[in-house]
């Protein structure tokens, strides 16, 4: 089974669901362009993967939209939470250095995966990624 991309988000706010988009562009060391968390530090980028969603649906019988969670990419067929940190995650040209697996729970106004299933990441190199682009993690 490939692993794919499913959704691409942003918000330019901290601390809120991000909304899809069609494509998304990432800068080396800095992150998303547009996006709330971009910077130079350890979590440019978010990602939680499709399985954090259906057992979230599960627990709450309801839907969630991509980028409900806060993440900048949802991904398809990752458990992303048992990844190293280190590991490398190539999506077209972009590569992304795994740097935090989870975060501390904050209060937020909104169900998340992101604290418990949630990967962090930052940008080696930085490229456009869309939906149904192909994940390859080294």
């Amino acid at each position: 089974m490939n692993s794919k991309v499913i959704s691409v988000n942003i918000n330019k706010n901290k601390g809120e669901i991000k909304y899809p988009q069609d494509s998304i562009t990432l800068k080396e060391n800095f992150g998303v362009i547009g996006d709330g968390h971009a910077g130079t530090w350890h979590k440019q980028v978010s990602l939680v993967d499709k399985s954090s969603y259906l057992k979230m649906e599960s627990i709450e019988n309801t839907k969630f939209k991509y980028g409900s969670f806060a993440e900048n990419i949802t991904t398809e067929n990752i458990i992303l939470y048992e990844l190293k940190i280190g590991t490398l995650i190539y999506i077209n040209e972009t590569i992304l250095e795994v740097t935090q697996i989870g975060k501390k729970i904050h209060p937020t106004n909104f169900k998340t995966m992101l604290p418990k299933e949630g990967i962090f990441a930052r940008v080696i190199k930085g490229g456009i990624i869309k939906p149904g682009d192909i994940i390859t993690i080294k």
